[in-house]
């Protein structure tokens, strides 16, 4: 089987772009979508709907100083400005753009600067170094995650074509935070509302889509492996075709 039907990496050169944010969009009340442009954004490159870009942030003089010429995966002396994973929303070439949604949780260096930006101010990000390929190779798609995995998760469905179905199932704050999920495919979309259901035990009772099937999960380090140990062995889905990510950690847990 080769590499255009089979689930395969491409690696790209990383290159870090300065940015100028061009609009502030709320897409809930938690979820506000940040809109960059700006001539160092031609090039960007991101075929994989979970892609991940690096964002960096100064808290302090030296470490904003040090944004001119840093340069993620480089051994370098002195200040680092922190760095937050983020999914590219959207990348319209022809217009320049590139969208990224940040989850409005009131803490951290992303959400702190999300909180208050504008246009006309300067974001720095860096990658992606790469892209998880899945080639339209399945019948149906398994997507689970809470706020955290919506940019790649809406990507996703908005990329699969009419003959395909998709079960998809997120954990959210409350009922203000679903978002319209657009796409070609035949699409159900149970919302978990947090401290009503529990995502793990909802998982447990799908019923799951006919075919050849993808699962992608994307939450919790640890309850995003307690999903993924629920898809193999309480549903029998092949390895292969289960990726599990864990998009954050609970504080003081012992995530590595």
């Amino acid at each position: 089987m080769n590499s255009q039907q089979s689930i395969h990496r491409v690696s790209h050169e990383i290159k870090r772009r300065k940015l100028q944010v061009l609009r502030v969009t709320d897409i809930t009340p938690r979820m506000r979508r940040i809109t960059l442009h700006g001539p160092e954004l031609t090039g960007f490159i991101s075929l994989g709907t979970d892609d991940h870009v690096k964002l960096l942030f100064a808290t302090t003089p030296q470490e904003q100083a040090a944004l001119d010429s840093f340069m993620p995966g480089q051994n370098s002396e002195g200040p680092k400005p922190a760095m937050r994973d983020y999914t590219p929303r959207r990348y319209d070439a022809a217009s320049g753009e590139l969208d990224i949604d940040f989850v409005l949780h009131g803490e951290g260096p992303a959400a702190t600067w999300a909180a208050q930006a504008q246009a006309g101010q300067f974001l720095y990000i860096a990658g992606p170094r790469g892209s998880m390929i899945v080639p339209d190779m399945f019948d149906s798609y398994l997507l689970i995650g809470d706020e955290t995995a919506l940019p790649a998760i809406a990507r996703r469905l908005e990329e699969l074509p009419a003959n395909r179905r998709a079960q998809v199932v997120v954990e959210i704050e409350d009922a203000a935070e679903r978002q319209t999920l657009n796409s070609k495919a035949q699409v159900d979309v149970i919302w978990v509302l947090r401290g009503e259901r529990d995502l793990l035990e909802v998982t447990r009772q799908l019923t799951l889509p006919e075919g050849k099937l993808y699962a992608w999960v994307a939450t919790e380090s640890g309850l995003s492996r307690k999903v993924r140990r629920v898809l193999l062995d309480e549903f029998g889905l092949d390895e292969a075709s289960v990726k599990a990510a864990g998009y954050w950690r609970i504080e003081g847990s012992d995530e590595q």
